[in-house]
């Protein structure tokens, strides 16, 4: 066996250097600790997840200090979204700008191409002091039982070597296994069991301006398609399907995907000009399934998970990287608290695990109104996940893991007070929907009053605004009873006055 580095300590190891491990190690070494973050693999490397939210964009990477990187990146601006989705057959587009605090300058986000941006997110922590070590496996998980104590390691070389740390935070993806250390499970959600199959084109159409950089999410008898513009030229393109049309997608995944891609004359004439990438990180096709799941624990002593390590939901909204960096934000409050003894641990991630919880079951909820909106009867893919004639079981994971805790709300405590409260917000959120295709103005305003969408973007703006605005912000009120807030920098968790 070759010599590694031996026995090293740390104040904190991170496992994985996408946004999640980034931003947290970033978060955590601001504040002076020492900080080691290993990546399995080489950057740059392809990942899904290419849409971003504008509490990411002005709210953590500004916190972290990458914002202004991002920007001289030169990713396409997401100004907001353009669905052909609901019982309308023409699109419809919503703004970030319905927000009052996304308005003017922060009311975009990125489309971005994820080996870019996770490489630009990966140096900043080098630069921010986070010693970074890439080609770099976890082996084991020091776990003396009361806590974990750090983590054993191998490099590309075959050098061995441990690092014991007062936490590890797990942030190495939804292949991880590390997230088993917690005690917990993954629960997968019944109601989104569903197969991406999606690939990479060159010279598709772009939507017209002002949003040509918007996320097209087109409803088709199957499901439903992404379509992402990365670049003047480049598009991701992707057909989720739901698991009982599994067969939809097996076999030649070429002819597959052009088979889906004729069922939906939108993107069909998107595309029409449009030539698959069939060389390098993006000439492979690629099939992605149950991805909508959250683990039973977020915490234990030492340990706590972040991004898709720790949840993901369906991607029709482009949650993904904001649970994720929002995630590792709450985490590094929880750390950094713990680390400066002003905090005890179990208040400090009780505060944590509420907080991300609460924000997955808004997500969530969001996206099962939205799902609900599809009318379309005698498609069998949409029927099935209409939340009216869904039975118990069907909603049985997000009950158990989020009913009454992650929002305090007593109305998510049972699977019929839910189905209910989705099918009144689904409802009313169609019907703004509704007025928005209907008003030959475009007028947000009635986005602005769905409650839904209010919840949606609640969290997200909110933190945006306290990074932005620092003092001048509204004073933030604890999310429970007995809650703590953010420090006047954002890096820490304080006790409200």
């Amino acid at each position: 066996m070759n010599a590694g580095r031996g026995d090293e300590e740390a104040d904190v190891v991170v496992v994985g250097g996408g946004p999640g491990g980034s931003t947290i190690a970033t978060l955590v070494a601001m504040r002076g600790h020492r900080v080691v973050l290993l990546e399995k693999e080489r950057f740059p490397r392809w990942q899904i997840g290419e849409s971003l939210l504008p509490s990411t964009v002005h709210g953590v990477c500004r916190l972290t200090g990458v914002a202004d990187e991002l920007a001289k990146a030169g990713f396409t601006k997401k100004r907001g979204g353009t669905q052909r989705w609901g019982a309308n057959p023409e699109p419809w587009t919503f703004a970030f700008s319905i927000s009052p605090k996304m308005t003017g300058e922060t009311s975009y986000a990125y489309q971005v191409e994820r080996s870019k941006f996770d490489q630009i997110l990966l140096d900043h922590a080098r630069h921010t002091g986070v010693d970074v070590r890439e080609e770099h496996s976890v082996t084991e998980v020091i776990d003396n039982g009361d806590r974990i104590r750090g983590v054993s390691y191998r490099d590309a070389a075959g050098n061995a070597g441990t690092i014991r740390a007062k936490y590890v935070v797990d942030a190495s993806g939804n292949k991880s296994r590390i997230y088993q250390h917690t005690g917990a499970a993954r629960q997968y959600s019944e109601f989104f069991r569903s197969l991406a199959l999606f690939g990479y084109f060159d010279g598709g159409k772009r939507l017209p301006e002002p949003n040509s950089g918007n996320i097209l999410s087109c409803a088709f008898d199957s499901g439903w398609f992404w379509y992402i513009p990365l670049s003047p030229t480049l598009t991701s393109v992707g057909a989720v399907v739901r698991r009982e049309l599994a067969s939809k997608i097996q076999g030649d995944p070429e002819g597959a995907l052009k088979a889906l891609i004729a069922e939906c004359p939108m993107i069909s004439d998107y595309l029409s000009g449009a030539k698959r990438i069939t060389e390098g990180q993006y000439g492979r096709i690629r099939v992605r399934k149950d991805y909508s799941y959250a683990s039973t624990k977020l915490w234990r002593p030492g340990l706590v998970l972040v991004g898709d390590a720790a949840c993901f939901v369906d991607p029709v909204f482009s949650s993904g990287v904001h649970l994720a960096t929002y995630g590792a934000l709450l985490a590094a409050r929880s750390i950094n608290s713990v680390l400066a003894q002003t905090t005890d641990e179990a208040t400090a991630f009780r505060e944590f695990e509420q907080r991300y919880r609460r924000e997955y079951g808004v997500y969530y909820e969001f996206l099962v109104a939205f799902y609900d909106m599809n009318v379309v009867e005698d498609s069998y893919f949409w029927s099935a996940k209409k939340v009216t004639s869904s039975t118990s079981s069907d909603l049985q994971s997000f009950v158990e893991l989020v009913g009454g805790v992650s929002s305090g709300e007593a109305a998510l405590a049972t699977t019929e007070a839910l189905t209910q409260r989705y099918k009144s917000r689904s409802g009313e959120f169609a019907s703004a929907v509704g007025q928005l295709v209907a008003n030959k103005e475009q007028s947000m305003v009635p986005i602005i009053k769905s409650s839904i969408v209010k919840s949606a973007m609640q969290e997200g703006a909110r933190e945006q605004a306290l990074i932005l605005l620092g003092h001048d912000a509204n004073p933030e009120a604890p999310l429970v009873d007995g809650g703590l807030i953010a420090s006047p920098d954002g890096l820490s968790w304080s006790v409200p006055a």
